[in-house]
């Protein structure tokens, strides 16, 4: 079977440039600076040769993204084209439900796929999520209410999650959390 073309588009946003990925089905992708050369090798380099720069096909995605970031959008209306496993599809899929302005924990986020004792395993699933911000796992945080992981960084984490708290108290949004929004990162461990 051959390989489908990856059309490929990079916008500048608040939190940075943001590398898009589009197929014939939808979007596969959103890369913050950085992140793609993180997970570079030589199955990426392969699958990058097969990307065309098209910036019409990203023209809804451009604009649903700049709406968020001005305030204006708190869900997304795109055809999304993620690739995962089923357990990975499931949990992005509660991802999407988790309301605007609003935060959950890793073991929330397992009780409400019906796995309560798969927090890791969810864990693992939201940071192989690749579609950041439209899928929003930047809304998943610690129990213990600290900011964990997040492929874009956890200041760009921090950056998204004030401006849905901000938007969703001025426009008096129910911003009743699950967990409130997450003030600080858990402390470095001591070297051994």
């Amino acid at each position: 079977m051959a390989e489908s073309t990856q059309y490929c588009h990079v916008m500048d946003s608040p939190v940075g440039a943001l590398r898009l990925t589009h197929n014939h089905q939808g979007l596969t992708g959103i890369a913050f600076h950085g992140e793609a050369s993180a997970r570079s090798g030589p199955r990426r380099a392969l699958e990058r040769s097969r990307w065309r720069a098209d910036a019409g096909l990203f023209a809804a995605v451009i604009c649903q993204l700049q709406q968020y970031f001005e305030g204006k959008r708190r869900s997304f209306d795109l055809p999304l084209a993620a690739q995962g496993t089923a357990f990975q599809q499931s949990v992005w899929r509660e991802l999407q439900r988790i309301p605007y302005g609003q935060t959950i924990s890793y073991g929330e986020l397992a009780r409400r796929i019906g796995k309560p004792r798969a927090c890791r395993a969810v864990g693992l699933a939201n940071g192989a999520n690749p579609l950041p911000i439209i899928v929003p796992c930047h809304r998943v945080i610690g129990a213990d209410g600290s900011l964990t992981g997040f492929g874009g960084g956890l200041p760009i984490k921090r950056q998204l999650l004030a401006l849905e708290r901000s938007v969703a108290m001025r426009q008096g949004l129910h911003t009743g959390a699950a967990m409130p929004l997450p003030l600080y990162e858990p402390a470095a461990k001591p070297a051994p």
